[in-house]
């Protein structure tokens, strides 16, 4: 393993949600099947990325004070992640069972009634440092099960509105069609939470989910009518693409091989955050004034970051003592 890096003073991105563990196939000594226990949670998992991208970056969550929430305050600690916003309960830790497919791609079944991070309410905020108030200038990531599950789904929906317009807002849906309760109504709240958010990052499957038989292109032009910087498509094994306000790019993905896709989504936001950070376009202004070029630069570090990951087990992002992107 690399070296740890050494979170800075004062993280730059503050990412607010979901830290569960997931539970991963695999076999015991004599061959039966099993489940490891690996640190996830697509909040968590962005926020570990950014860690190991020498990004300073706080996780703003509940965790359990039970083994798994101690596995996931030790993942945290390794990766370089700011544990200043973490709030210790004595709740469960959440658990998501993790089956892959004959491609390796992950489904996932929950286990969330009265767990930690899923308990977030807004009363806990003050309990963070300076009241609840996010350092100056760092911007906010917010999203998967932490837009679903209530109280955190509106504990954080109170975090976007009081936030957007006051720093860069990222918002990644990574929807979970099974946890949906009333698709009507989530879609009329994502259609808030676009509206707040700078960087709108989603899958071609959460795409499928929240539009379908739309074209991406078309999404993401209404994206960014309402008030979007930068849109984030993320295409599997086809790459990613990208739309700002004056271009738009897409970029293949590296051939690697793949051992699962567990993480490879929340591996892309982190390093697309990275290359902001790193080029000082971690503003509401640095996205909206990307060119081509950068987009294209951008795409290619947070396809290449997500691309690696997939060659381990699990959520587990690659650390980089230099996270500047390759520019040239």
């Amino acid at each position: 393993m690399s070296s740890i890096p050494k979170p800075a003073d004062q993280p730059a991105v503050i990412v607010a949600g979901d830290a569960l563990v997931d539970l991963t196939p695999a076999r015991t000594a004599n061959g039966d099947a099993a489940y490891q226990p690996r640190p996830g949670g697509s909040c968590l998992n962005v926020a570990a990325g950014l860690g190991r991208l020498s990004v300073p970056a706080a996780l703003l969550a509940r965790l359990s004070d039970d083994h798994f929430g101690d596995l996931l305050r030790r993942h945290l600690a390794e990766s370089g992640t700011h544990l200043t916003h973490v709030l210790r309960t004595p709740d469960p830790t959440t658990l998501a069972a993790v089956h892959l497919g004959d491609d390796m791609s992950a489904v996932y079944s929950f286990h969330a009634n009265g767990t930690a991070d899923r308990g977030l309410q807004p009363t806990h905020l003050a309990a963070l440092p300076d009241d609840g108030r996010l350092p100056e200038a760092a911007a906010l990531h917010v999203g998967s099960l932490g837009l679903l599950l209530e109280p955190l789904a509106s504990t954080l929906d109170g975090l976007l509105r009081r936030e957007s317009g006051r720093r860069l807002v990222s918002l990644d849906p990574n929807v979970r069609p099974g946890l949906v309760t009333d698709r009507a109504a989530y879609l009329r709240r994502f259609t808030d939470w676009v509206a707040l958010a700078d960087v709108v990052k989603a899958s071609e499957e959460d795409l499928a989910w929240l539009h379908p038989g739309e074209p991406y292109e078309a999404v993401a032009d209404r994206w960014l009518a309402s008030g979007a910087g930068l849109v984030l498509i993320t295409l599997g094994s086809r790459g990613a693409w990208a739309a700002g306000r004056t271009a738009c790019v897409h970029v293949p993905a590296p051939a690697v091989e793949v051992v699962d896709t567990v993480g490879a989504g929340d591996a892309f936001t982190a390093g697309a955050l990275a290359y902001l950070h790193r080029t000082s376009r971690l503003s509401r202004g640095g996205v909206a004034g990307l060119t081509a070029e950068e987009l294209e630069r951008l795409l290619a570090y947070a396809v290449e970051i997500a691309a690696d990951t997939c060659t381990r087990a699990g959520a587990q992002p690659p650390y980089r003592r230099n996270s500047a992107p390759v520019l040239t």
